[in-house]
């Protein structure tokens, strides 16, 4: 071995031991976190910084940087310890308030909290399918524009552990990416033998590597996963495939250096003092607390620093003559990236002036959008194009033999492909949606959960939104999934009456950059109201039927439900006007008594669904407390009181 290297390896030494030092005081500060997985893997994490990762911090949102998700979110201490070295303006007082409110060290990654966070995780499994949809966005720009390796050419890392290889995702989400060929896509996995209850062989014990050989992926071992040259070999080799994901198993023991080391009793509870000082000394570390290596800083900036630096001067340049030698395609993809629709969306659509369900007239505008947008818009449904009617003509799916498709079939894996479109979201350079029935929400929620904490504007289309799906009864009838949606906080849910509305709906939605948004849809045909207003949407709430200075009472109901309204006040003959409610989150804020005229005891909500959270808006709330029914579409909604003659009884009683 040459002096040079000796140093250098000397060198590394120190700096992963400088990084385990300061994740240990981190979380003994905090007296909580999760060091095990931390120590064990920090070589990873050293070996990728160091030696392999694109990136800048002086600007962390570079778009052709390489993306890096810590789906073991849990480990955040190790990704903040590294980052600090690494010179991402996270500073030694921040470390110090590691879990703390308001610091910039959470407990668990944040995109927009943390300098270098790419994308939230913690909750096992999202991660890797958002790293996914980082590698499918980075696949889709580069294949669909010309000369793209000036504009996009990088590399999506992600970190895991076992808890995450246990999540049903996180299956999806890798069968979906070797399916797709991936190739750029690497997925560090740290096999420390350990989980929260105990070993890992409680409760797992099956061949890993054949599971993702089974689903096209190249598997690479590294059987001694504190070895930092062994594990950048392994980087560098899965770098160079073209054809498949790579999976990189490192084997390691959960609390390296500790006294519990190999014990489940490390995962997630501080070391305390005494075995922090052990451990630091066993790293070859300070024992002094929070005691810092300036060799690291300049290690870092000698490798990562420099190598980023000059990446993104030569990104840069090569941006500026892609501008030049393409300008249209360049100014869609810094449209697409500052999410900039103007002639994307249109003003107004001509719909036929004849009953059609919003399914497909959502269709018709999809379509639209793509024509309009061209390279910008993506996505795709859960096996379910031809009924949510997210088909796009004479555009095949996008595959191996279809690289410049924008047209996904996901496959029946709602969660991962709502994780892959926040991926998607996060990478930026496509508007990304995806689509499902409205029954399997419940299958996506966490996703639409995480796109709302991140504030990401990832578009979710859900159909067959009502007991009107019929005679597939009350298994794909939604009865509680609206109010499931509208408890999401920063989701945007927008529900249609007509053509127009969904327009409106898309225009709303898409205008929205700090939050996801769904759009619920109906399978059965409704009448083309001559008094909705595409703009309005905007407002959350409006008048579609009588005269507000004279009504005595007033019905709020939204999509399907208010044709039904207008109809059943028509049969009252007494003044009661209709508002649709195409969207309540947009009514926050607002003096309700004055939007709708009339107080809140001479209100009536009216939704084919749980009341759940009507009650905030009127007194009285029409709607279904149960499950659906099997039967013929309108056998059903007469079964639970859904025709004009019965709506207009209640109206009666209440108003």
């Amino acid at each position: 071995m040459s002096q040079h290297k000796k140093q250098a390896l000397d060198q590394a030494q120190r700096s992963i031991a400088a990084i385990r030092a300061l994740l240990i005081d981190a979380i003994n500060g905090a007296k909580s976190g999760h060091p095990g997985m931390a120590l064990d893997v920090a070589p990873a994490l050293y070996a990728l910084y160091h030696d392999h990762l694109k990136a800048d911090p002086e600007h962390p949102d570079w778009f052709d940087r390489d993306r890096f998700v810590l789906s073991s979110g849990h480990n955040s201490a190790l990704l903040y310890s590294v980052l600090h070295y690494a010179g991402y303006g996270i500073s030694l007082d921040d470390m110090k308030a590691f879990r703390k409110l308001g610091s910039k060290t959470p407990g668990h990654p944040e995109v927009g909290v943390t300098p270098g966070v790419d994308a939230t995780s913690g909750p096992l499994g999202q991660g890797v399918a958002q790293a996914v949809g980082f590698a499918l966005a980075e696949q889709s720009i580069r294949d669909s524009y010309p000369e793209s390796e000036r504009i996009c050419d990088h590399y999506t890392y992600c970190l895991c552990g076992d808890g995450c290889l246990m999540e049903g995702v996180t299956q999806e989400a890798i069968s979906l990416a070797g399916h797709l060929r991936l190739n750029k896509l690497i997925l560090i996995y740290d096999a420390n033998g350990a989980t929260l209850d105990g070993p890992t062989s409680d409760s797992f014990d099956e061949n890993v590597e054949l599971r993702f050989r089974a689903c096209n992926w190249d598997v690479i071992q590294v059987e001694d996963g504190n070895d930092r040259e062994l594990i950048s070999k392994a980087i560098k080799k899965a770098k160079k495939n073209k054809c498949f994901p790579t999976l990189i198993i490192l084997h390691t023991k959960i609390g390296y250096g500790t006294v519990k080391e190999g014990s489940h009793s490390c995962h997630g509870s501080p070391l305390g003092k005494e075995d922090g000082d052990k451990a630091k000394a066993f790293y070859g570390a300070s024992l002094k607390e929070w005691a810092v290596d300036p060799s690291v800083y300049e290690d870092f900036k000698q490798s990562f620093g420099a190598r980023g630096k000059a990446a993104y001067e030569e990104s840069k340049r090569k941006t500026d003559e892609y501008s030049v030698i393409h300008p249209q395609e360049y100014e869609t993809l810094q449209k697409a990236i500052n999410r900039d629709l103007r002639g994307v969306i249109p003003d107004s659509y001509n719909f036929l002036d004849k009953p059609a369900s919003t399914r497909a007239q959502s269709g018709e505008i999809l379509k639209v959008l793509h024509l309009n947008g061209g390279l910008m818009m993506m996505g795709g449904s859960a096996d379910v194009a031809g009924s949510v009617q997210t088909n796009i003509p004479d555009m095949p799916p996008y595959g191996v033999k279809n690289r410049k498709s924008h047209d996904i079939h996901f496959g029946i894996r709602e969660f991962a492909m709502a994780s892959c479109v926040n991926g998607m979201a996060l990478h930026g350079g496509l508007i990304p949606y995806c689509a499902a029935f409205m029954v399997f929400a419940d299958y996506l929620k966490p996703a639409m959960r995480m796109a709302a904490i991140e504030k990401i504007p990832s578009l979710f289309l859900f159909s067959h939104d009502s007991i009107a799906v019929g005679e597939d009864g009350p298994t794909h009838q939604p009865i509680d999934q609206l109010p499931m949606m509208r408890a999401i906080p920063g989701l945007r849910v927008y529900r249609p009456a007509d053509g127009k509305e969904v327009l409106g709906c898309y225009r709303s939605a898409l205008a929205y950059k700090d939050g996801p948004s769904a759009i619920i849809l109906s399978r059965q045909n409704l009448p083309q109201l001559k008094t909705t207003d595409v703009a309005k949407v905007e407002e959350g709430a409006y008048c579609v039927y009588g005269d507000p200075s004279k009504c005595r009472g007033v019905v709020l109901a939204s999509g399907s439900e208010v044709s039904l309204a207008i109809e059943a006040a028509k049969l009252m003959r007494k003044h009661i006007c209709v508002y649709s409610v195409p969207c309540l989150e947009l009514l926050e804020g607002k003096n309700l008594n004055s939007l709708f005229v009339k107080h809140y005891e001479h209100r009536v909500s009216l939704e084919m669904s749980s009341t759940m959270g009507w009650a905030k808006y009127a007194k009285y709330n029409i709607g279904i407390d149960s499950f659906g029914a099997s039967g013929k579409a309108g056998d059903v909604m007469a079964k639970f009181g859904f025709t004009p003659e019965a709506i207009a009884e209640k109206l009666g009683e209440f108003l």
